[in-house]
């Protein structure tokens, strides 16, 4: 078995590209061999800010040599027919042939044996094919060249069990040599597998690997916070940007200006982050340190002085637009803003941002009513403001920043804490791992912003398609139920949409029972990520298919109850019974065409006393658990179907249901009609699975 060591090199490829098109490159290369049934038993992609490698061990010097059975004429058949298959074939004559007995009398058969090609020539045409087909999201041209790729191209090395291929593409042809460091060690040099090439690009200021490199440098992060007694803030997608901007890490500290570290902390991590690509520390209260950690390419014999003073002096003009912002704003209150908001759409179909506010101001008061402790007039007057920032410079600098930056201009401007934490939170929750709010005026707020967003693209339509989403409706359904069930928000959702309607004025609104069931579709979504069984929840929300749970907590409550009942064995056993119950119902029904949900029970064609039994702990099941349903004792109503296992064991144990006397087989068909009618009322056991 053989290697493959392909590399293409390139002008430095942009670091947001980089992992998915070594990645793509790979599965494209995967995906031939498997046509050309080459198998391999190692398969690995891997970048650098210049270079895409693949490396694919096992490979086979050539394919396997198949023997393809070919059906010939049959015996007798003309002689044009025969030189034909001969010449197919490529036999010299009839007797290197086969002949075989079929059904349909005998035939000539040729077994063709045909040489599996090198692999070495397959290669050339895999690679070259597949990387003619990768795909960039911006691609260019350079020179005289018609091919496109991402940045210019600058070499090629390709080798199988150290042999060169001589794979040419846009105007480059493989060899054995690559480079390493640009600026380290920019010189050529030959490798002859990949163990030699890793060895000689790390002799070459080169970590191929892009996990080694990000470990290379939380390394030099840990040690330089334990030396500085800091907390490194960790952001992942700048780790991984930041490891696909270097080849050789040297992580360095520079410190901020005094002058700066009155702007906001958020201000100056996401301008640190977004524009300089540096990794900042907190102090042991969770405080921005005036220190920043800076990730190098380079070594440098002034142990990095000279790059640190370089990166503070950008530093310094970066937080000089931020921190001129940020005094800007505070000049102006943050209520002087909202008019602007009147400039802003929101949607060119819905309204403007101004009247946005307007109606989130409307529908946060309401909410209020259910949320306990919610102060009415601080939600309206949280929601007034809470999209005034909008129109700040720093939001027009960091859009990022929307909410967090009004928290703050409302506190400069004096407003009630609650008021500035439900301007800083009312975007949230923003996806499943995001904080959801809890307190109670942002609750209010948060879930207004939502709703009034959900309704109001249902109004016109615009919902989300397959895979499609392009306005989040779906993560403000899902914001809107962690906001219910986190928090234990007992709002019942038609209330909350037709007061939303009635805020928009929108009486021709038919929406509500479809955005319903799209709430219920997010919470299967939500429950199933949380390790709830589904079709627990489809049992559930389906007792009553015509009239939805608009109640989410009591929803819940009920999944939760019936969730714990099947776990012991008389919710097995009653699943069970349930449907051998049902089974027999629906055929018997089928057969006599007629449904037995409206025959009465006649107590005095019972026979055996499991008749009677099974009859007197239904109709304690029904009595007892509509009330127990109705007072939310979802574990009480539970208990009562606890009991109903040992009657209805004892009966399909003794009592024939099918009976030769038509009375009592009818009778008794009601029986079990009434038992599935009395469960099913508290969940749809049909859909339960198993």
């Amino acid at each position: 078995m053989t290697e493959l060591l392909f590399e293409v090199c390139s002008e430095e490829i942009p670091a947001r590209m980089q992992a998915k098109a070594a990645d793509d490159l790979l599965s494209l290369v995967i995906a031939e061999l498997k046509k050309s049934e080459l198998e391999y038993s190692l398969a690995k992609a891997y970048v650098t800010p210049r270079r895409i490698t693949l490396h694919i061990d096992g490979l086979p010097v050539a394919q396997k040599d198949v023997v393809e059975e070919k059906r010939g004429p049959r015996v007798g058949a003309p002689e044009q027919a025969l030189q034909g298959f001969l010449s197919s074939c490529g036999f010299k004559s009839i007797d290197e042939a086969e002949v075989r007995e079929t059904p349909k009398g005998e035939f000539y058969f040729a077994n063709i044996k045909k040489e599996g090609r090198p692999t070495k020539v397959l290669l050339n045409e895999i690679i070259t094919s597949s990387l003619n087909s990768l795909g960039w999201p911006k691609s260019m041209r350079w020179g005289t060249n018609p091919t496109r790729w991402v940045r210019p191209l600058t070499s090629i090395l390709c080798l199988f069990g150290g042999e060169v291929i001589a794979v040419e593409f846009a105007g480059k042809v493989a060899a054995d040599k690559t480079r390493g460091h640009r600026f380290l060690a920019p010189s050529e040099f030959a490798v002859k597998d990949f163990a030699d090439y890793v060895a000689k690009l790390r002799d070459a200021k080169v970590v191929l690997d892009r996990e080694e490199r990000k470990s290379i440098v939380m390394a030099q992060v840990d040690a330089i916070c334990a030396k500085e007694k800091l907390q490194f803030n960790k952001d992942e997608d700048l780790l991984d940007e930041v490891c696909g901007l270097i080849e050789w890490p040297n992580c360095l500290v520079g410190k901020i200006d005094d002058a700066f570290m009155s702007v906001p902390q958020e201000v100056l991590i996401l301008s640190m982050a977004e524009n300089q690509k540096y990794f900042t520390m907190l102090d042991s209260n969770g405080k921005l340190s005036p220190k920043f950690i800076v990730v190098s390419n380079m070594l440098t014999s002034d142990g990095g002085a000279k790059i640190i003073a370089g990166n503070e002096k950008v530093l310094r003009a970066r937080l000089s637009d931020a921190k001129f912002f940020w005094e800007n704003d505070k000049k102006k209150k943050l209520e002087t803003r909202i008019v602007k908001l009147k400039n802003r759409i929101f949607h060119a179909d819905i309204s403007t941002d101004f009247e946005r506010v307007e109606r989130i101001r409307k529908l946060a008061v309401f909410i209020s009513g259910f949320v306990k402790g919610a102060d009415g007039m601080k939600a309206d007057r949280a929601a007034e403001l809470c999209k005034a920032d909008l129109t700040s410079e720093m939001v027009g600098e960091f859009p990022e920043l929307q909410g967090v930056m009004g928290r703050y201009y409302a506190i400069n401007d004096g407003e009630p804490s609650e008021v500035a934490e439900a301007i800083a939170a009312h975007y949230r929750p923003q996806g499943p791992s995001d904080e959801c709010p809890s307190a109670p005026v942002s609750i209010a707020v948060a879930m207004a912003d939502k709703i009034d967003t959900l309704v109001g693209f249902w109004s016109i339509d615009l919902k989300p398609t397959g895979s499609k989403d392009p306005f989040a409706l779906r993560r403000a359904c899902l914001g809107v139920i962690r906001l219910i069930i986190e928090n234990n928000i007992r709002i019942p959702l038609r209330k909350l949409f037709e007061k939303s309607v009635e805020v928009y004025g929108k009486n021709d609104f038919n929406g509500t029972e479809d955005l319903l069931e799209f709430f219920h579709d997010r919470l299967r979504v939500h429950l199933k990520d949380k390790g709830i069984r589904h079709d627990i929840v489809a049992a559930v929300m389906n007792v009553n298919a015509e009239d939805k749970e608009d109640d989410l907590v009591r929803l819940l409550m009920r999944v939760f109850a019936l969730a714990k009942f099947l776990e012991t064995d008389d919710g097995i056993n009653l699943v069970t019974a349930y449907k051998r119950a049902a089974n027999i119902v629906r055929i018997e029904e089928k057969k006599d065409k007629k449904s037995y949900s409206d025959v009465s029970v006649n107590k005095n064609l019972f026979e055996m006393p499991e008749e009677g039994s099974l009859y007197c702990n239904l109709e304690e099941v029904v009595s007892n658990s509509n009330r127990d349903v109705a007072a939310e004792r979802f574990e009480e109503v539970m208990g009562y179907l606890a009991r109903l296992r040992a009657p209805i064991d004892s009966f399909f144990e003794k009592v024939t249901v099918n009976a030769d006397d038509e009375n009592k087989r009818v009778n008794r068909l009601a029986i079990l009609s009434l038992f599935d009618k009395s469960i099913s009322g508290v969940a749809d056991f049909s859909k339960i699975e198993g």
